[in-house]
């Protein structure tokens, strides 16, 4: 049996005696390919040390081998603060405003990926399929190739990939763009990241392309498709089927009363738009003055990348935007937006989404947004909710049913609130039937499947002789 390897920035290992993958996150969405093959999957294992060894620390966890490097903290504030999230997270999300280059960062971001790839080229087997993923380890397949490593290499990026005139910005581009092209296959969310991507490497490498989504670049093959990532349809639904009798899904459904609830749960990250939302919120309020006292909205947004300065300023301007539209809306018995900076686990998330009459996820930009697909699911299939959601999320290719809006516009998202809030069961029936539908055909196994299957074709490094590429030229 062919084993595969999952590379991610970050792994949790799962406690000693357990043989299930850890939950959460990417390990949950690839359970499916766990199941399908014997696994190792390495990365870094979110600790800083002063002194990390260059050799990984290995765990055996029945079916999966988990091997873990650490940090050193020049390596941390430089690969991971510092160009993985100061410079590629914003330009990925089109915010160039809020980006910080720093030759220093590239070249630590250059380092930890070479070091990860002498410390995996070790583990790697001739049979071994090697699946990478996010924007943190992009030059790992260059670096692998250097080390003499021939298997088939797979790379999902989980995040938007951006026009060529907003990516080039980015002073490290081109380099980039070379190092993303040594992978066999890139797999992306939408059809829109495949054509930035693909018109940005014939734009600035001279890619000749060959039909079907592949491309020559430099005499090499690589192919380019969107593979939508899913979300465990069935589990999710059966968890918010039995969340009633969760303590806090419990108390807050009392505590509504006969209030309706609106909800948006996002990491907290200056792509989701949570201020933006809350004025959103503000404005529906101001538009709809009867329901003051009658709706709620909680917004759940648990803090991330907190040593990262624009993450803190993000912090203190939602803190902003939040009092001031609860110091002058709220009553002493009606809260208008109710906070959350604590993170719940899937069970309470979707006892939470069931109980909410609309699902308001309205990022600013974001590669798929699994929050919109997770609130679908959760849904009774008798008297479902209705999602709000933003046009520029991936899910809203696939989603096309629910309330589309541009999070930009303040009075838009409000007035899809309204809309939402005002919906009678037949329409929002309507609108959920066929989303939950196309959502159970493609969940996460399908997307697992899909992109190994195709991972599974580059048994061997496809070349094409330099004569051959010249005369395609």
């Amino acid at each position: 049996m062919s084993r595969l390897i999952i590379v991610s920035n970050r792994v949790a290992v799962p406690d000693a005696g357990s043989k299930a993958v850890a939950a959460g996150g990417l390990a949950v969405a690839l359970k499916e390919a766990f199941t399908a093959y014997k696994g190792l999957w390495f990365g870094w294992s979110g600790k800083i040390t002063e002194n990390p060894s260059s050799e990984p620390v290995i765990a055996d966890r029945g079916r999966v081998q988990y091997a873990v490097m650490d940090l050193s903290p020049q390596d941390h504030r430089e690969y991971y603060s510092g160009f993985a999230n100061r410079a590629l997270w914003p330009i990925m999300h089109y915010r160039l405003g809020l980006a910080a280059f720093s030759r220093a960062d590239y070249a630590g971001y250059q380092r930890v990926n070479r070091i990860f790839a002498q410390a995996l080229a070790g583990l790697i087997e001739p049979g071994d399929l090697i699946w990478v993923h996010d924007y943190h380890l992009i030059p790992l397949a260059s670096e692998l190739r250097g080390l003499g490593v021939s298997n088939p290499i797979g790379y999902f990026h989980h995040i938007p990939w951006p026009s060529g005139e907003v990516f080039n910005t980015l002073p490290a581009s081109t380099e980039l763009l070379r190092a993303v092209s040594d992978y066999d296959l890139i797999g992306l969310q939408t059809d829109s990241d495949v054509y930035n991507l693909s018109r940005n490497l014939v734009d600035e490498l001279r890619a000749i392309p060959l039909g079907g989504g592949s491309l020559m670049v430099d005499g090499r093959r690589t192919r380019i498709r969107s593979f939508p990532i899913g979300i465990d349809v069935d589990g999710f639904r059966q968890a918010a089927e039995r969340a009633g009798m969760n303590r806090t899904v419990r108390d807050t459904v009392a505590g509504l009363r006969t209030r309706k609830l609106l909800i948006g749960v996002d990491r907290l990250d200056y792509s989701k738009g949570v201020p933006e939302r809350m004025e959103a919120v503000e404005r529906f309020f101001a538009s709809n003055p009867d329901q003051r006292g009658n709706v709620v909205f909680l917004q759940i947004a648990p803090k991330s990348r907190t040593e990262v300065p624009e993450y803190e300023q993000l912090s203190r301007d939602v803190n902003e935007v939040l009092g001031n539209i609860n110091g002058s809306l709220g009553e002493p018995s009606w809260t208008p937006i109710q906070y959350v900076t604590k993170a719940y686990p899937r069970a309470v998330l979707a006892g939470l989404y069931r109980a909410a009459r609309v699902g308001v996820v309205t990022p600013m930009r974001d590669g798929m947004n699994l929050v919109a697909k997770e609130y679908v699911a959760a849904q009774s299939d008798d008297d479902p909710g209705v999602l709000v959601l933003s046009k520029f999320a991936g899910a809203a290719r696939q989603l096309p049913e629910a309330l589309l809006v541009n999070p930009y516009d303040r009075f838009e998202v409000a007035e899809a609130i309204r809309a939402a809030l005002y919906m009678p069961k037949a329409e929002r029936l309507e609108r959920w039937k066929p989303m939950f539908e196309r959502m159970a055909r493609e969940d996460v196994d399908w997307w697992a499947r899909s992109y190994l299957a195709e991972l599974e074709g580059f048994r061997t490094i496809e070349r094409e002789p330099p004569a051959a590429a010249e005369q395609a030229r």
